[in-house]
């Protein structure tokens, strides 16, 4: 698994938004570590999908206030992330499917 993270360039993170912040932070931890990198997360670029306007990751047995301390927008990481959006439906545009309107 090393091998693989030491030559990746790109990561994709789907549904992110459902993932504690202590796992990006983890996978910052170990591609710093592996590829001998001073960057963040080693250098890879890492793509992350998910809409943080839909569901709020839930942490069993806490209050509101540390779930959202848990998310994602909430780690030390989240100032350095570009954010970027979808401007175009594109499965509406290939296929014209009326549900993806």
């Amino acid at each position: 698994m090393a091998r693989v993270l030491h030559e990746d360039k790109v990561i994709l993170w789907d549904v992110c938004t459902m993932d504690h912040k202590r796992g990006i932070e983890a996978l910052n931890r170990a591609l710093l570590g592996i590829r001998d990198h001073n960057q963040l997360i080693g250098g890879v670029t890492v793509l992350l999908d998910g809409d943080c306007r839909h569901a709020l990751l839930i942490v069993p047995r806490d209050t509101h206030v540390n779930n959202v301390k848990a998310c994602l927008k909430s780690s030390i990481l989240w100032s350095n992330a570009k954010i970027l959006s979808l401007r175009i439906n594109m499965r509406f545009v290939l296929q014209r499917d009326l549900r993806a309107k």
